[in-house]
């Protein structure tokens, strides 16, 4: 199986913070792979480090054998790579077609991005159904949906996924942990960030623990799913 994604020894400050000390981990291609812990734990900082939203101190992110650390968010778009963000930073002002055709802004095939388009309506019905309508005034959980297919319109390899099930109602949860693997059975690697650790260790090939910038476990998700300490720690319904 090969790595689609490998970080070696991620270094990253906020000032005199130690944000993350010396986060390694992979993902290969075709996987799911999540990463839990508590909030604070240097989560979506790592994310953001790999995607280039924040410099890190030192380290290396390899992305399908070459080095992105200090590659710009849209050449790492058009790379394959798509970042769905915390807190879905949803254009509002601008109508749900609007926010998608932007996730497309790095293609220049017209037909590939009208086939795309249709698929994320096919993923998201509601998506369709709401076109027209300013982003702003759907649903936390329509948003969020948005979000997902935005990045999806970019035609991604590989998806980063920051805290997708965070505020929504479980049916949304639902809805959206459901789409996530119907997003990876079309081929696309996962690398899922999540507070709800039953159910991205339920989706999930493999997962990581990290505590306060460190990851201290990993193996199979399923491992995870039923190590004593994992489930004191963050399993507790």
């Amino acid at each position: 199986m090969s790595i689609m994604l490998d970080v070696k020894d991620l270094n990253v400050y906020y000032g005199v913070i130690h944000a993350l000390k010396g986060v390694s981990f992979h993902v290969n291609k075709g996987e799911i792979v999540t990463l839990i812990g508590a909030n604070g734990a240097g989560k979506t900082t790592t994310l953001q480090t790999i995607t280039g939203l924040i410099p890190a101190q030192s380290g290396s992110v390899m992305y399908n054998g070459r080095e992105i650390i200090h590659t710009p968010g849209h050449q790492l778009v058009a790379n394959g790579l798509a970042h769905v963000p915390e807190g879905r930073r949803v254009f509002a002002t601008l109508s749900v077609y609007q926010n998608l055709m932007l996730g497309a802004y790095t293609r220049k095939d017209k037909d590939g991005i009208e086939a795309t388009l249709k698929t994320v309506y096919e993923h998201f019905p509601r998506l369709l159904e709401r076109k027209n309508q300013m982003a702003g005034t759907l649903s936390g959980g329509e948003q969020q949906m948005l979000a997902m297919g935005r990045a999806l319109m970019s035609n991604p390899e590989m998806v980063v996924l920051d805290e997708p099930s965070m505020g929504l109602s479980p049916i949304y949860v639902n809805e959206i942990f459901n789409i996530i693997e119907k997003i990876h059975d079309s081929g696309v690697t996962v690398l899922l960030v999540e507070q709800n650790a039953n159910k991205a260790l339920s989706i999930a090939d493999r997962a990581y623990v990290l505590e306060t910038g460190n990851i201290t476990i990993e193996g199979a998700a399923q491992d995870l799913a039923n190590d004593p300490k994992v489930k004191a720690a963050y399993l507790s319904e």
